[in-house]
């Protein structure tokens, strides 16, 4: 009998799909309440929420989607939430994802995993979980959470999850609270033998507040991040070549979506409510009672054909893949879509420099050649360059417990806080 690798099937698929509109992965999120209060999360709400629960998909209605979605010719699931284990029933509604075959993901903080939840995931397998580890140190840890006891709490997740051969992984979000600790916590996963990842782009809330941004790094502070990684810095590197080579052969897009949502990716909140990605909270569809083939054949078809409206900056952009630019980002930082969010473009723009890739014109750009923020782009990279060159002749040096101090932006050359006070 002949066996596929994971990775190999699923590239399999998708280049066999092509461009055909299959619903073959889904984001479903089972709630937005969490027992922690993070500074920089877009969605949380309290855990005893009465109006927010009340107004919860039920489990019946979770068994009727998953119908749906099993008929439509869905494969993959991700469950996050908020929390998934802040709904009592979250286990019920796993479990009747895993018995209809789905290959599921789940997303959650650790916090809430006992043993009897351990015990059942053991039971029913997932494909991979993911816990997000917000600090090594419990100061920093609860400084971002905002809840006494969580990090003991998540350890006690991870080491349970750990103990059953469970699939794993942590990553974390890298703010100006914890970016101090992102080498220590590579350490830990190593330690653990399990796979880490860290992202530096946070988003305002999905009511367009933009409380998160305050702990959101600079764009020569995620940078500095990029060139102290040289396997990250290699990768941007990579991935911008892909994209060049691709956008020569590829005219503008004529539509505002450029990703595979509504091709072949989908997401639904607690409520019921579909949409492209789980960012975007302007344009939704009821599927509840059955309704989603209607869903994905009508509206979010509909939907990913949006033409653009007008020409910015963006259209054309090489960049665009690699700055994180989209509707949704659009509409929650600009409430626009179409709107160019400056923080990503500058970012993306230092990015570029700093690793010498050549970006070419594409419309009316401040931060291009010419552009009246272009010297700004020229002055940090050169900062930036000079500062990883240091960075690597200095040794390597190790705080009392063992963990390794990561390298960070001079305080003069930053415009956030780094949290470095704490230790």
């Amino acid at each position: 009998m002949n066996r596929l690798e994971y990775g190999a099937f699923s590239q399999a698929l998708h280049e066999r799909q092509g461009l055909a509109r299959l619903p073959l992965t889904g984001t479903i999120e089972v709630t937005r309440r969490c027992p922690l209060v993070c500074q920089h999360c877009y969605n949380n709400l309290p855990m005893h929420d009465a109006t927010a629960r009340s107004a919860e998909m039920t489990y019946d209605e979770h068994v009727s989607l998953l119908d749906a979605l099993s008929a439509a010719g869905c494969l993959w699931l991700l469950y996050t939430g908020g929390e998934i284990f802040a709904r009592r029933d979250f286990l019920d509604i796993y479990t009747a994802a895993r018995r209809r075959g789905f290959l599921i993901t789940l997303f959650t903080n650790g916090t809430m995993i006992t043993e009897r939840i351990a015990d059942h995931l053991a039971a029913y397998r997932p494909f991979a979980i993911e816990i997000t580890l917000y600090g090594r140190t419990r100061e920093t840890y609860e400084r971002l959470t905002g809840i006494p006891g969580s990090f003991d709490k998540c350890l006690r997740g991870i080491q349970r999850l750990q103990a059953r051969g469970l699939p794993l992984a942590l990553k974390t979000v890298a703010v100006t609270v914890n970016r101090h600790e992102l080498a220590g916590m590579q350490a830990f996963a190593d330690e653990l033998g399990v796979p880490f990842k860290s992202d530096a782009m946070i988003n305002p809330r999905l009511d367009c507040s933009q409380s998160p941004l305050n702990v959101r790094l600079t764009p020569e502070e995620v940078v500095a991040l990029d060139l102290e990684d040289p396997r990250r810095a290699d990768e941007w590197v990579r991935f911008a070549d892909h994209v060049r080579q691709a956008l020569a052969v590829t005219p503008p897009a004529e539509t505002i979506y450029q990703c595979g949502g509504g091709i072949n990716t989908f997401s639904i909140d607690p409520y019921g409510g579909m949409s492209i990605c789980v960012l975007s909270e302007t344009r939704k569809v009821d599927v509840r009672g059955g309704r989603f083939l209607d869903g994905w054949t009508g509206f979010l078809k509909a939907e990913r054909a949006r033409p653009v409206t007008r020409p910015t900056k963006c259209v054309a952009c090489a960049l665009k893949s690699a700055c994180g630019m989209c509707p949704a980002n659009g509409e929650l930082e600009n409430r626009d879509p179409e709107a160019p969010v400056d923080y990503l473009c500058h970012t993306a723009h230092l990015r570029a420099h700093a690793l010498g890739l050549e970006v070419a014109p594409h419309g009316a750009c401040e931060y291009c050649p010419g552009g009246a923020k272009h010297g700004l782009i020229v002055e940090a990279a050169s900062r930036l360059q000079s500062q990883a060159s240091a960075a690597a002749q200095r040794p390597v040096r190790y705080m009392e417990d063992g963990r390794r101090l990561l390298h960070v932006i001079a305080p003069a050359t930053a415009t956030g806080s780094c949290g470095c006070s704490t230790r």
